[in-house]
């Protein structure tokens, strides 16, 4: 369990990253005690700092880490797909991969399903896209979800479908 100060440190790392300075967020980090700095909570915060200096290789051992230790949280495997796309070795099936079985473990998880939605449509799979896309919106918030459908362009194809 994290302690003072490097509870501290793990607040003032995110609120850099809540500024979008990463460099100052990685600098709070390193001030954490070397061996706190494996606890889910830093490692997750550190994912963040990776994601958001688009450093994917580093953003993926991590988040990897991350579900290997904490396989319950819904969100390792969903920034663990997301970084895996990224990667430069990555791609969309990769991600697609991670988040099948992710599905299989968090049924109820619209973002889970609303991803994989993403990825089929990116990989021209539109029947397979609607049929996650009608998932996420039966588990999840319906506008909220709607929302997202608007926003995100891996959608663009499915939009009308949905009225949008």
């Amino acid at each position: 369990m994290l302690q003072h100060p490097d509870t501290f440190h793990l607040s003032a790392a995110i609120g850099w990253l809540e500024l979008g300075n990463h460099l100052e967020a990685n600098d709070e980090l390193e001030k954490i005690t070397p061996q706190m700095r494996a606890h889910p909570d830093v490692l997750n915060v550190r994912y963040q700092i990776y994601a958001g200096a688009k450093k994917w290789m580093e953003a993926h051992t991590i988040a990897k880490a991350l579900v290997e230790m904490v396989p319950t949280e819904p969100g390792h495997w969903i920034a663990h797909a997301y970084s895996s796309r990224r990667k430069p070795d990555g791609g969309i099936e990769e991600a697609k991969t991670i988040l099948l079985k992710a599905a299989s473990i968090f049924p109820t998880e619209p973002t889970i399903f609303f991803n994989l939605a993403c990825y089929d449509s990116l990989l021209g799979k539109f029947p397979e896209s609607k049929a996650w896309l009608d998932k996420a919106l039966k588990v999840g918030d319906r506008a909220t979800v709607q929302k997202m459908i608007l926003e995100d362009s891996d959608l663009e194809p499915l939009r009308k479908e949905y009225g949008m």
